[in-house]
């Protein structure tokens, strides 16, 4: 069982940044893919970048060169930076875990409540 939470969503003008934070509990953290995926109002929930247990880094296109995933295995902790934010980036930003990886959300077992992103342009 991993259990996730999320910190450092907000209000933003386009242009900013933001990092988010995700704490995993459990011993083995450092096992599992993860990844950001994240849901604006009325649309689906859309895959944004992920990270395996080894490194290897997957980015949608739409937050390439913007966004940045990182992990530290010490700290039970995955991170997302994101720079030069628009607009439509707005959306509920979730984490996941998954013992498999990759971009889709299927593939992914555990889920955090959500931290809300809002870019006022």
């Amino acid at each position: 069982q991993v259990q996730l939470v999320e910190s450092g969503g907000g209000l933003v003008q386009a242009g900013g940044s933001l990092r988010l934070s995700c704490a995993a509990s459990g011993r083995t953290f450092s096992s599992y893919a993860m990844g950001w995926f994240r849901q604006a109002p009325g649309k689906e929930r859309e895959f944004v970048a992920a990270i395996s247990w080894g490194g290897i880094i997957y980015s949608a296109d739409s937050v390439k060169g913007r966004f940045t995933i990182s992990r530290d295995n010490a700290k039970n902790t995955v991170y997302l930076q994101m720079n030069s934010l628009k607009p439509e980036d707005t959306a509920v930003y979730y984490c996941a875990a998954s013992l498999q990886g990759g971009g889709s959300r299927g593939k992914y077992d555990y889920w955090g409540q959500g931290t809300q992103v809002t870019v006022s342009s």
